[in-house]
C-alpha cells in the first residue's frame, strides 16, 4: 500500500498539519492527472466514484486547515487545459462545474442553504427544475444574428477548444436559427446513444481500429477530432440545457428559457420538470433512476436548479460552482436495467452457469450487457429443499434488475423490482440437459451447481479443458493460448490434449499456411512446434493439474505428485481405489488436505472409460518426470508417513507440515496402517487412540522437535 492510499483511510480529524499538507499535495497531483485524462485525453484513469471521493476528501482537509489551501487546489479547478492541435476560444461567461449531492439528506441541505442565503422561510414557495444529467462532453455554441459562428468545449472553464467545424456536422445542432437574440450562446451536452455506440464499436472492431470503453469516451473522442470528416461519420447528438452570453433574456425562469431554446429548434430533455421543494426533487430523481435503462443514453444523476432567474442572479457563484444548482449523482457502481434473457454457459468441469443478458447500461464507467446469475437456486430464490436462500431472488426474463460492479469483479444482479414485472413473465426453468451436447445435466446432493455428464464428448467442456491444459500453471505452451485453442478446435485440428502433440505430424503443412492469417507466419508456426516438443517432458504435478480434474488445484496436484512419486504409481493406485474402499482408497483419503470429495473426483476421472482413454493417449506421447523431493539423506523421517493432530504450541500446523515435507516425510491427514509416526499435541482425540490400537509410534511436540533437531 502506498503512503497516499494509507493516508486516504486516516480520519481527517486526527491529521497533523504536516500530514495534511502532504496529502493535499498528493491529492492535487492525482486529481490534476484525473482531470487531464478525463477532459483532455478522453481516457479516464479512475472511476467517477473514486474521483468524487478524492474531491470530497480534499475539500474536507481544506475546511479543517484553510491556511494550507494550495494555489493549484483541485477545488479551484474546472475541467482541464486545452489540448494541443485545437485553437483556443475564451468563454465570455465562464463554464463552471456543479456541486454534488449523494444522498437525499444532501438535497434537503441544498434547499436549506438556499433558503438561508435568500432569507426565505421553510414554508416560502421556492421552485426548482430537475433534469437528467447527461454523461457526455460539455459544448458551448455561439450564435450571432441567428448564425452559428463558433463552438467550444468547456476546457478549463475559462478557455475551451475551438471545435466549430466538428460541431457543424452534428445533426441536432442547427446552423441557423430565427427569432433568437442578436447574441445567443447555447450550452449543452454532446452524447452518443447506446445503439449508436454499439454500432460504432462494431465498425471500429471490424476495421481493426480502437474501440471505446463507454459512450461518453466515444462522444468526447469523436467531437475532439482534428479531422471534421471523422466527426461527421460518428453518430453524435446534442441536448441544450443552459446558456452563456445573451444580448437579451430568453425568459424569466429556467424552465421558460429551456422552452425557448426548444422553440428555437434545439433538442432539450423531455424529462425536465419543475418541482416544489426537495421532496418532489427526490421523487423525480427516483423516477428518472427507474427509467434510466430505457432512455437509450447515459446519465449519471439529476441536476436541480432554482427556477427563478432573478433568484439565481442573487445567489450568484462560488469559485467553481453556482450556488443555485447541484447534481444529485447516482451510485457509481449500481444501475437498473431490463433482463432480456438468460443464457446457459458450460464450463470445463461441466458446470452449467446462467448468465443474464441485459439491456446495455453503463455501470461504474463500463457498458454492461451481461451479468452472472450464479446458479439455479439464485434464480429461483430457494434451494433444492424449498428453503429460501439469503442471496437468492425470484428472477424472471423481462424483470427490472439492479446490476452492480465492484472494481474489476464480474457484474452481478443485486436486486429485482417485482413491481415492474411484466404480467407474462414466467419462472425460469433451468435445463436438465446440456445445451452444448444434450447429455443429462445432473445435480448431486449438496451441490448448488448442475453439471453436464457428457465429459470429453461435450464440446464446451473440451474447449475449456484444452484452455486449462495449456495455461501457465499446467503445460504452459508458448504461442498457444485461449485464442489459438479456440481456433484449432474450430478447425478440427485438436479435440483433446493428445492432439496438441500430434499437430506437427498431422497438420504441419496446414499450420505453415497460417502465415496468411493475422498473427501467424512460418516463423511463429515453427516456434509453436518447438514449444510443444519442449513440453513433452513434463513434471508429474503439472500433468496432474493440466488434466483439469474437478477440485484438483495446483497445490493439490503437487501434493498428489509428492505422495505417489511416479505416474505409474498414481495410475495403479487410481485403478485399485476405483471401488472407493479398501487400502488404496484409505491411502488416498489419508493424504493431508485430500478429503473424500477431491478423492472421489480424482478416482472418477480415471474411472470413466472415455476420459481414461484420452488421458492414456496423452501420456503415451509424454515423458513424465517423477516428483522430486529435496535431498533428505540423513533425515530421520525420510520416506515415513507422518500425521499431526491436536494443538501444536511451538509452531503452526502449516509450519510443521512444511518442515516434515522438506525432510522427506509424507504428511497424511488421517491415521492408517501405513502411518509411521503420529505427532500429538493437546486435544489429540480419536487419532491418538487409533494410533495406539495400530501400534504406531506417538510423539508429543517436544519429542518431534528433538527427533528432527539435527536434520
Amino acid at each position: 500500500m502506498t503512503s497516499e492510499e494509507n493516508n486516504s483511510s486516516v480520519n481527517i480529524d486526527t491529521l497533523s498539519e504536516q500530514d495534511a499538507a502532504a496529502e493535499l499535495a498528493a491529492l492535487a497531483l492525482k486529481l490534476g492527472a484525473a482531470n487531464t485524462a478525463y477532459h483532455t485525453q478522453d481516457a479516464p484513469e479512475i472511476s467517477d466514484a473514486e474521483y468524487d471521493n478524492l474531491k470530497r476528501r480534499n475539500a474536507a482537509i481544506e475546511a479543517r486547515f484553510p491556511a494550507l489551501k494550495r494555489n493549484d487546489s483541485p477545488s479551484e479547478q474546472v475541467g482541464a487545459s486545452v489540448a494541443s492541435g485545437f485553437g483556443k476560444i475564451a468563454h465570455e461567461v465562464r463554464m463552471l462545474s456543479l456541486g454534488n449531492a449523494f444522498t437525499n439528506a444532501d438535497v434537503t441541505e441544498f434547499d436549506a442553504s438556499i433558503r438561508k442565503y435568500l432569507g426565505l422561510g421553510a414554508d416560502d414557495p421556492l421552485k426548482y427544475t430537475a433534469e437528467p444529467k447527461i454523461d457526455g462532453l460539455s459544448l458551448s455554441l455561439r450564435y450571432e444574428s441567428g448564425n452559428l459562428v463558433q463552438a467550444a468545449t468547456r476546457g478549463d472553464g475559462s478557455v475551451g477548444e475551438n471545435v466549430t467545424a466538428n460541431a457543424r456536422t452534428i445533426a441536432d445542432i442547427p446552423q441557423q436559427i430565427s427569432g433568437a437574440p442578436e447574441v445567443l450562446e447555447v450550452r449543452g451536452e454532446v452524447y452518443m446513444s447506446h445503439a449508436d455506440f454499439e454500432a460504432l464499436n462494431r465498425r471500429q472492431e471490424a476495421t481493426g481500429a480502437k474501440t471505446f470503453a463507454n459512450p461518453r469516451n466515444a462522444a468526447a473522442g469523436s467531437l475532439r477530432q482534428l479531422d471534421a470528416e471523422i466527426t461527421r461519420a460518428r453518430p453524435l447528438r446534442f441536448f441544450a440545457y443552459a446558456w452563456g452570453s445573451l444580448s437579451a433574456p430568453l425568459a424569466d425562469t429556467q424552465s421558460g428559457a429551456i422552452a425557448a431554446l426548444e422553440a428555437l429548434g434545439f433538442s432539450t430533455n423531455p424529462l425536465t420538470v419543475v418541482c416544489d421543494g426537495p421532496a418532489q426533487l427526490v421523487d423525480h430523481y427516483t423516477k428518472i433512476e427507474a427509467a434510466r435503462p430505457q432512455l437509450g443514453y447515459d446519465i449519471d444523476g439529476v441536476v436541480y436548479k432554482v427556477d427563478d432567474l432573478a433568484l439565481q442572479s442573487r445567489l450568484g457563484f462560488r469559485s467553481t460552482t453556482p450556488r443555485w444548482a447541484i447534481a444529485h449523482k447516482f451510485p457509481a457502481e449500481l444501475a437498473w436495467t431490463t433482463l432480456e434473457g438468460i443464457d446457459i454457459q458450460v464450463g470445463r468441469t461441466g458446470a452449467l452457469s446462467p448468465v443474464a443478458r441485459l439491456l446495455p447500461v453503463t455501470v461504474g464507467g463500463v457498458v454492461v450487457s451481461n451479468a452472472t446469475l450464479h446458479n439455479e437456486d439464485y434464480i429461483r430464490g430457494f434451494d433444492s429443499k424449498g428453503q429460501p436462500i439469503r442471496e437468492g431472488k425470484d428472477i424472471r426474463i423481462g424483470d427490472m434488475v439492479q446490476v452492480y460492479r465492484a472494481g474489476d469483479v464480474i457484474p452481478k444482479v443485486a436486486d429485482v423490482d417485482i413491481t415492474k414485472r411484466p404480467e407474462a413473465a414466467a419462472a425460469f426453468i433451468f435445463p436438465t440437459q446440456c445445451p452444448e451436447c444434450g447429455s443429462d445435466a445432473v445435480r448431486e446432493a449438496g451441490d448448488a451447481v448442475r453439471r453436464c455428464s457428457g465429459g470429453i464428448i461435450c464440446p464446451a467442456q473440451a474447449v475449456e479443458k484444452l484452455k486449462h491444459f495449456v495455461s501457465r500453471a499446467a503445460f504452459d505452451i508458448d504461442g498457444m493460448g485461449a485464442k489459438q485453442v479456440e481456433q484449432f478446435y474450430a478447425d478440427g485440428w485438436i479435440k483433446e490434449p493428445a492432439d496438441i502433440f500430434a499437430l506437427q505430424k498431422r497438420y504441419g503443412a496446414g499450420l505453415q499456411q497460417l502465415k496468411n492469417r493475422e498473427g501467424w507466419g512460418e516463423k511463429s508456426a515453427s516456434a509453436l512446434f518447438a514449444a510443444i516438443e519442449d513440453k513433452r517432458k513434463i513434471p508429474l504435478a503439472r500433468l496432474i493439474f493440466g488434466l483439469g480434474i474437478r477440485h484438483v488445484g495446483e497445490a493439490s496436484a503437487n501434493m498428489i505428485a509428492l505422495h505417489y512419486g511416479t505416474w505409474a504409481a498414481l495410475r495403479r493406485a487410481m485403478e485399485e481405489a476405483r471401488s472407493m474402499e479398501g487400502p488404496a482408497w484409505d491411502d488416498l483419503v489419508s493424504v493431508d488436505g485430500m478429503g473424500s470429495i477431491m478423492a472421489g473426483s480424482l478416482v472418477g476421472a480415471f474411472g470413466q472409460e472415455a476420459e481414461l482413454a484420452s488421458i492414456e493417449r496423452l501420456v503415451s506421447g509424454l515423458s513424465v518426470q517423477d516428483a522430486v523431493r529435496a535431498d533428505t539423506s540423513g533425515s530421520p523421517v525420510a520416506g515415513k508417513t507422518v500425521v499431526f493432530t491436536g494443538t501444536l504450541e511451538k509452531m503452526t500446523r502449516a509450519e510443521a507440515k512444511a518442515r516434515a515435507e522438506r525432510l522427506g516425510a509424507k504428511v497424511a491427514g488421517s491415521v492408517s496402517a501405513k502411518t509411521d509416526l503420529l505427532v500429538a499435541g493437546p486435544g489429540a482425540g480419536s487419532k491418538a487412540k487409533k494410533a495406539a490400537d495400530l501400534g504406531i509410534k506417538v510423539l508429543d511436540e517436544d519429542g518431534w522437535l528433538a527427533l528432527i533437531a539435527d536434520a
